[in-house]
């Protein structure tokens, strides 16, 4: 237990040292739902029909922010060789990187996503069905976007192949957190209870396979 406390503060540090952290998450978060509006028009009404997905489309691509280093740094400076030497099991290691990088990446969104859905005319009953879709959705995306970081231990300059790898895996996610808000705003009410119980249904089967395929790549890269 403690060196997978290890691991997550030490995630959360080099979040916070390297590249800004949250604040460069939540900065592109807040780029995506002000540019969109822009584009669709002033139309408030529509606007709350798309909200929810504006809101999630910024989750998804601020949270793949920083995934192509999370375990590149640790291969470079001999950290995965000593994680190795040391007994931890690497499904633990993975485990402890996704949670510490939801907590540098995905929680602040959770945060501030009520308040910048607001720009997007969604009632008070959406904005509480937001949060909790987010709360349980964004640890589904870390842990789809850790198995991508993982892959890129073998390739020393990944880039924007990670957000290639990840995406269409990420999309069921997209699909029933949306679903879930769509269900309070449009109605029927009683249409909510399935997409919901779907993302709950993804976010642990994500929590099962995430760590498993991440060390699986890690593994297989060290070979």
């Amino acid at each position: 237990m403690k060196a997978f406390l290890a691991i997550v503060r030490q995630t959360i540090t080099v979040s916070f040292r390297s590249g800004g952290g949250p604040l460069v998450g939540l900065i592109f978060f807040l780029s995506v739902v002000i540019v969109v509006p822009f584009g669709v028009g002033p139309d408030l009404n529509l606007l709350a029909r798309i909200g929810p997905a504006i809101i999630w489309i910024g989750a998804l691509l601020s949270t793949l922010l920083g995934l192509d280093r999370l375990f590149q740094d640790d291969r470079d400076d001999g950290s995965l060789d000593q994680i190795q030497l040391a007994g931890i099991p690497l499904e633990l290691v993975v485990l402890a990187k996704a949670v510490g990088h939801w907590i540098a990446t995905g929680l602040p969104l959770v945060v501030a996503a009520p308040i910048f859905a607001l720009l997007l005319n969604l009632s008070p009953a959406a904005l509480g069905i937001l949060v909790l879709t987010l709360l349980i959705g964004t640890p589904a995306l870390t842990l789809i976007g850790v198995i991508g970081g993982a892959l890129m231990v073998a390739i020393r300059r990944g880039g924007m192949l990670v957000a290639v790898l990840v995406l269409p895996f990420a999309i069921p996610v997209l699909i029933f957190g949306v679903m879930s808000i769509s269900a309070v705003i449009l109605g029927p009410a009683s249409s909510f209870g399935l997409p919901f119980m779907l993302l709950c249904a993804t976010t642990l089967l994500a929590l099962v396979v995430g760590p498993v395929a991440g060390a699986g790549a890690i593994r297989a890269a060290r070979e």
